[in-house]
């Protein structure tokens, strides 16, 4: 008895309009390519040459490796779990399903 009234709540989801999202982005930003991904090697060579010939103050460098710690930092927690071990460990034990929808 419940089932059928379920079905039917849920179904109302797909009467909803799906937002008009092709007029959100301007021509210009579609136009723009993708940037370019840069290998950090070789932009650090670049720096400490720089800094070698003296292109490149002490401050400037000090910058960029504050710059440089914290975006190692960041790329480190991005890569640690994206669910903590007690709710993976809530996720696994299941939802409980009322007798009363069974």
């Amino acid at each position: 008895m419940r089932l059928p009234l379920v079905i039917a709540l849920a179904s109302l989801g797909a009467c909803a309009e799906f937002p008009q999202l092709d007029g959100a982005i301007d021509a210009a930003a579609r136009a723009t390519p993708y940037p370019v991904l840069q290998p950090l090697g070789p932009l650090l060579a670049q720096a400490n040459a720089q800094q070698s010939t003296g292109q490149s103050t002490s401050s400037r460098v000090a910058a960029l490796q504050t710059r440089l710690a914290s975006l190692q930092a960041r790329a480190t927690r991005l890569r640690g779990p994206v669910i903590d071990a007690q709710t993976g460990a809530r996720l696994r034990r299941g939802v409980a399903v009322p007798a009363a929808i069974r």
